[in-house]
C-alpha cells in the first residue's frame, strides 16, 4: 500500500510533534532534577516567613528573625531544599538553651520521619555535654566522631551564639564551629568511602532546644573543602562507638540539676499548688510562689502544674522553652477561672519533657475549669483571617459551641492557604477564658505555639453548597452539549433525507416520467395509423393516452414534491407561492402571497415541515375545492411563525377526526416540530389551513438553562406520546 503524500506530511508532523514534546520534557526533568536548582539558598526568618521548612517533631516557631524550637523532644528536625543537592555547604549562627544536649545543622537528608536518628544524612552539632564538636552519619542509626573545643573559652554554653559551618563535597564531610568574638574555627572532617550522594539541608536539636538564624546555602566546589579543611582531622570513615543509642542511661541528665553547691534544694520550700491561687483575695494583694512547667512562652508566659494553670505576664525571666519546668514568684491577681502573677521572678529549675494536653470537648474548655491550661480539642474551621500583630486567626465550631484559634504566623502561610473551611481538626493550646483575649466575642481563646499544634483530621464534606452548584451547572452544560450534538445529528439526518429524495426525483425523472412520455408518444402515433372507422380503437387509445397523460402529470407532481429546489433558491413564502404558481398553470386560480412581521431564517426542520404542510394545502385546494383564489400568507411574531393556505372553494363539513390520508401526514409533521395545525371549513365557504410553529429562542448566559429544560420536557412528552 503507497502512503499518499499528505498522509506521509502528516506523520512527519506528527513524529516532530512527539520529538519536540519528549525533548521538552526531558529539559524539564533536567532543570527539576539539577543538583543546583534552587542554590544560592538564604532563610526570610528576618521577614517572618518560613513555608518551605518542614517540622518533623519539636515545637518550632520564629522569633526576633530567628527560628526557634522550644522543645527538648529528641532528634527534632526541620527541613528544607532540594533531594537532588549534592556538593554544597550550610552553615548559620546556633545557640542552645539547655545544658545537656545538642544543636545543630543537616545536610544530604533522605527518608525523613519523626523520631530520633530518623532519616539518613549527615548532623555536625554543638555538644554542651562534653564540650564536643559532634560529625556523623545517621541511618536509623547513629555513627559519630567528636572534636573537643578547647579552643572556645568557657566551652559550649547556652544562650551563646556559635557559627557553625558543614560542607559535603562528593565523599567528603567538613564541619566548622567559630566564636563570633574569635577569628579561629575548630573543624573535624570525615571521609565516608559510602557516602550518601544527596540530599536535603535542616535544622536539628537532641534534649535541648535551639535557636537557628541567618541560615544560608550554597554550592561548594574543591577549593572551597580545601579551604575549610585547614588543619582539621581528617578520619578515613572511622566513626566512634554510637552516643544516642536511645537507652535511659545514655540521656546524660546532670545530677546536681535542681542543686547547689552541697547539693541542697535550690527551690523555695514554700511554693504552692497553682489551683490554690484562686483562693486568694480580692482585696489584698498577696504574693505567692508556685512550681510549674512552661506550656506557652509567647505571647505571655503560662505556667502550669497538675493543679491548674497561671498566666505571667511581662516577667523577670531568662529565655525559656516549652517544657522548662520553674518556679515563679509574684504578686497574685486572682481571676473568675484562673490567676496571674504580676511583677513576678522566673528561676529556672531543669529541663522537663513538655506536659500533654489534656483533651477536653469545646463545651468543657467553654466552662473555664480549664482556663490556662494546655488542652486539646476538635473543631470544625469556619472562617480564617489574618490578625493583629503578624498573628493568624481561625474560628471554629464544634456542635453548638464556637471558639477562636490564635497562633503567631511563623510558618504558617502555606498551612494558612491550603487550609479549607469547615475542614475537621484536632488543636493543641492553651485555654484563654480572659477578655483580653477573647474580645468578649467567643466563650474562650486557644492560644497555639506553632502550626505543628494543628493537626487536619478531614477535609470539608465534598457535598457543600459550592459543589452542587458547580454539579448542576455541569450537568447543565453537558445537557446542553447534547443537545447541541443532536441537532446538529439531526441537521445531518435531514440534509441527508434531502439528497436521497433529490436523488430519487432524478431517478423518477430519468425513467418514470420520460417512460410515460415515450408510451404517450407511441400510443398518439398508432392512433394516428389506425383507420378513422376503426372508432372503438381509438376510444381505446384515447383513454390510455389518457391515462398515461395523468400518470405523466402525477409523477412530475411527485418529482415536484420531492425536489427540495425550491426552499434552497429563496425563503419560505417564495417556495410556497412556487409550488402553488406551478400546480395552477394553465388554469384559471389566481394565487396571492403575504407576508407579516420580522422574517428571519428558521431551523431546517421547522422550514421543510411547513412547506409541505403548505404543498399538501395547495393540492387539497385546487384538486377538490373548485377555488377561484388560494391565499398563502406568513406571520412571523416574537416566538412563533404562523402559516395561513385559504381557498374560496366549495368547503366541507368537519367531521370529527379528519381521516385522510394527506389530512393524518399533514398532523403528524406539525406535531414533530411541536406545531399546532387548525383545518377550518365550512360548505359553500372555502376551507382554511393554519399552522403555528414555536420558533427558537434567542439563548442568553441567562436564559440557555430554561430553553434546555423545556426543550428536555418536549422530548420526553414527544417519546411518551410516541409510546402510547
Amino acid at each position: 500500500m503507497t502512503i499518499t503524500s499528505p498522509i506521509r506530511r502528516l506523520l512527519w508532523l506528527a513524529l516532530a510533534i512527539v520529538c519536540v514534546l519528549g525533548v521538552m520534557l526531558l529539559l524539564v526533568r533536567a532543570t527539576l532534577h539539577s543538583p543546583k536548582r534552587g542554590l544560592p539558598y538564604h532563610d526570610s526568618f528576618v521577614s517572618g516567613k518560613a513555608d518551605e521548612w518542614k517540622a518533623l517533631g519539636g515545637t518550632w516557631e520564629l522569633v526576633n528573625g530567628a527560628m526557634r524550637n522550644g522543645s527538648d523532644e529528641r532528634g527534632a528536625k526541620l527541613l528544607t531544599g532540594s533531594s537532588y543537592w549534592r556538593n554544597y555547604s550550610i552553615e548559620a549562627d546556633v545557640m542552645l538553651l539547655a545544658k545537656n544536649g545538642d544543636a545543630g545543622l543537616v545536610l544530604r537528608s533522605n527518608n525523613e520521619e519523626a523520631g530520633v536518628d530518623s532519616y539518613v544524612g549527615y548532623y555536625a552539632g554543638l555538644r554542651n555535654l562534653d564540650n564536643s564538636l559532634v560529625l556523623g552519619r545517621a541511618s536509623y542509626g547513629w555513627r559519630e566522631g567528636t572534636n573537643k573545643l578547647d579552643s572556645i573559652q568557657g566551652g559550649i554554653q547556652p544562650f551563646h551564639w556559635y557559627h557553625l559551618k558543614l560542607l559535603a563535597y562528593q565523599c567528603q564531610i567538613v564541619a566548622a564551629v567559630s566564636v563570633p568574638s574569635q577569628r579561629d574555627a575548630t573543624s573535624i572532617a570525615i571521609t565516608d568511602k559510602h557516602c550518601i550522594a544527596s540530599g536535603r539541608v535542616g535544622l536539628r536539636s537532641y534534649s535541648s532546644g535551639g535557636v537557628w538564624r541567618n541560615v544560608v546555602v550554597r554550592a561548594a566546589t574543591h577549593e572551597d573543602l580545601v579551604t575549610m579543611l585547614g588543619e582539621a582531622p581528617n578520619h578515613e570513615a572511622v566513626f566512634t562507638q554510637p552516643y544516642f543509642s536511645g537507652n535511659p542511661e545514655d540521656l546524660s541528665f546532670d545530677p546536681m540539676a535542681g542543686h547547689g553547691e552541697q547539693g541542697a534544694l535550690r527551690f523555695s520550700p514554700n511554693a504552692q499548688p497553682i489551683g490554690s491561687l484562686r483562693l486568694s483575695s480580692y482585696s489584698n494583694t498577696a504574693t505567692a510562689t508556685v512550681r510549674g512547667v512552661v506550656i506557652l512562652t509567647s505571647p505571655a508566659l503560662f505556667v502550669q502544674d497538675t493543679t491548674g494553670g497561671v498566666i505571667v505576664p511581662h516577667a523577670n525571666a531568662p529565655p525559656l522553652k516549652v517544657g522548662d519546668e520553674v518556679e515563679v514568684s509574684g504578686e497574685v491577681h486572682p481571676g473568675n477561672f484562673s490567676s496571674s502573677l504580676e511583677h513576678a521572678t522566673v528561676r529556672v529549675l531543669w529541663a522537663h519533657t513538655p506536659m500533654p494536653a489534656m483533651s477536653v470537648t469545646a463545651s468543657q474548655a467553654a466552662t473555664g475549669a480549664f482556663d490556662a491550661s494546655f488542652i486539646e480539642v476538635e473543631g470544625l474551621l469556619r472562617a480564617k483571617s489574618y490578625g493583629p500583630d503578624n498573628t493568624l486567626v481561625f474560628d471554629f465550631d464544634a456542635g453548638p459551641q464556637t471558639f477562636r484559634v490564635i497562633m503567631s504566623r511563623g510558618r504558617g502561610d502555606t498551612l494558612f492557604k491550603n487550609l479549607k473551611l469547615n475542614s475537621l481538626l484536632r488543636l493543641h493550646g492553651v485555654c484563654v477564658v480572659d477578655p483580653a483575649y477573647t474580645r468578649n466575642s467567643t466563650p474562650f481563646v486557644l492560644l497555639l505555639r506553632s502550626t505543628d499544634d494543628l493537626k487536619l483530621l478531614a477535609g470539608p464534606p465534598w457535598w457543600s453548597a459550592g459543589h452542587l452548584i458547580a454539579v448542576a451547572i455541569g450537568v447543565l452544560i453537558f445537557a446542553f452539549a447534547i443537545s447541541l450534538l443532536y441537532s446538529r445529528a439531526e441537521r445531518w439526518r435531514l440534509r441527508a433525507v434531502f439528497e436521497e429524495r433529490e436523488r430519487l426525483a432524478h431517478e423518477m425523472h430519468d425513467t418514470l416520467a420520460q417512460s410515460f412520455a415515450g408510451i404517450g408518444f407511441q400510443l398518439e402515433a398508432i392512433r394516428n395509423g389506425v383507420p378513422d372507422d376503426f372508432s372503438t380503437t381509438h376510444q381505446q387509445l384515447d383513454l390510455a393516452s389518457d391515462l398515461v397523460r395523468h400518470s405523466h402529470e402525477e409523477a412530475r407532481r411527485s418529482i415536484a414534491t420531492l425536489r427540495p429546489e425550491s426552499l434552497q433558491s429563496g425563503d419560505l413564502i417564495a417556495a410556497l407561492g412556487s409550488c402553488a404558481s406551478r400546480m395552477v398553470e394553465g388554469g384559471d386560480i389566481k394565487v396571492a402571497t403575504t407576508c407579516s412581521g420580522d422574517p428571519r431564517p428558521l431551523p431546517l426542520r421547522s422550514t421543510d415541515t411547513l412547506y409541505r404542510i403548505g404543498q399538501e394545502s395547495i393540492a387539497n385546494a385546487v384538486r377538490h375545492a373548485r377555488s377561484t383564489t388560494i391565499t398563502i400568507s406568513i406571520e412571523y411574531q416574537e416566538k412563533l411563525v404562523r402559516l395561513l393556505v385559504a381557498d374560496d372553494g366549495v368547503g366541507f363539513t368537519p367531521t370529527g377526526t379528519l381521516r385522510g390520508f394527506g389530512l393524518q401526514g399533514m398532523r403528524k409533521r406539525a406535531a414533530d416540530i411541536s406545531a399546532a395545525l387548525q383545518i377550518l371549513s365550512t360548505p359553500g365557504h372555502g376551507t382554511r389551513v393554519e399552522v403555528t410553529a414555536p420558533l427558537p429562542r434567542h439563548i442568553t448566559i441567562l436564559s440557555w438553562p430554561q430553553v434546555l429544560w423545556k426543550h428536555l420536557t418536549e422530548r420526553l412528552s414527544n417519546a411518551e406520546t410516541a409510546r402510547q
